[in-house]
């Protein structure tokens, strides 16, 4: 008999684990709490090692049909007129002109489409308990019904429903990383179709991506963690991001207006991750769940690249649990840790604290090109 897996999420991680655990013969259930796959979403990358993993899925040819032609991002004044520039090849992972940025809800369902054949597909439910023993894990889920597998793998993101009924509660791991982001799809853009256009206050920063015709903006700023967020509430985003921009913002008032106007937008903490062990027992974590690097730190890259090390090592040892999900973890690690420590680089670069460093970082942008 197949060894069973659950997957709790079916997002790009959930999604890319699914395939590959399938394909080598694993039987793959996948669980998710949305009753369908979200159209929105930010513009992420695929580069360095998840390149070869993509095509070897054989779906890199619908990834780049989705993909955007953004290379370049302009800094501008309230008015719009540009001030500095940054070339994006700077941030080529490794895998040259391979590499592709695409928004994340298309990237998860070309994933999700390559994954149907491997896996089934349970919406609009997810896990209630989880019970470990020395034959599987016993999970009850939020329907009522229940199931035995060989292993749990959480790839349910940064606030992972399997991490906390498997390994303890959120605040034991979250860590504030001083910012806060909010995105939305938009009217139009600033630019033309290579250009992400961004504005530039102490502290914080709006930018609009072009994103192959559909539009996304972004909200980020600097603040120490709010008392009582909830990452649920809209009404509350809604706030936080009107107080931290309720000075003139100049062209982009009207994206601030779509906000206000809303019925969903992403909005969350700048977020990191840490748990000293991303397994436990037969379950484990992927992507966000055990290791987010939130806004900066090639997110959907590593997972795509984790996903991939994880059924690898599953399948060279499915019935040692320890071995396959340590090996994996030691694998993994080496890739995340070193992106962990680029955000306060990143975020400098970005959302300047000052309107010195908005004057430095636009010089030193200039020099660059």
């Amino acid at each position: 008999m197949s060894k069973t897996v659950l997957i709790s999420g079916a997002g790009i991680a959930g999604s890319t684990a699914a395939y590959w655990l399938g394909r080598n013969g694993f039987d793959v259930t996948v669980v998710e709490r949305a009753r369908a796959q979200r159209s929105s979403g930010n513009p992420v990358d695929v580069k360095g090692p998840a390149v070869d993993v993509i095509e070897g899925m054989g779906v890199m040819p619908s990834v780049r049909a989705a993909a955007s032609r953004v290379d370049r991002m302009s800094f501008v004044d309230p008015a719009g007129r540009e001030r500095s520039r940054l070339r994006l090849s700077a941030f080529q992972g490794g895998a040259g002109a391979r590499e592709v940025e695409i928004t994340r809800a298309d990237l998860a369902a070309i994933l999700l489409e390559a994954a149907r054949d491997f896996a089934e597909l349970r919406w609009s439910d997810s896990i209630s308990e989880i019970a470990q023993h020395s034959a599987g894990v016993d999970v009850t889920f939020e329907n009522g019904a229940a199931g035995c597998y060989d292993y749990v793998i959480g790839a349910d993101g940064l606030h992972s429903n399997v991490r906390r009924l498997a390994f303890g509660a959120e605040s034991e791991f979250i860590g504030h990383m001083g910012m806060y982001v909010a995105t939305l799809p938009v009217d139009r853009a600033f630019g033309d179709e290579r250009e992400v256009v961004m504005l530039n206050l102490p502290g914080r920063a709006v930018s609009v991506h072009p994103s192959k015709g559909k539009a996304v903006a972004a909200f980020l700023f600097r603040s120490r963690a709010v008392p009582g967020f909830d990452h649920r509430d809209l009404d509350q985003h809604k706030r936080l991001v009107t107080d931290a921009f309720a000075e003139p913002i100049g062209i982009f008032a009207e994206v601030l207006d779509q906000l206000k106007a809303a019925d969903d937008i992403y909005f969350d903490s700048v977020s990191r991750i840490s748990l000293p062990q991303w397994f436990n027992g037969r379950v484990g974590l992927l992507g966000d769940a055990g290791s987010s690097l939130s806004l900066f730190g090639d997110g959907s890259t590593l997972a795509i690249a984790g996903a991939h090390t994880l059924a690898h090592e599953l399948a060279r040892t499915p019935d040692h649990p320890h071995a396959a999900l340590s090996a994996y973890e030691q694998r993994h690690r080496r890739l995340v840790e070193p992106r962990q420590r680029g955000f306060r680089a990143a975020r400098a670069l970005m959302v300047p604290a000052t309107s010195t460093g908005i004057t430095i970082r636009n010089a030193i942008t200039r020099f660059m090109r």
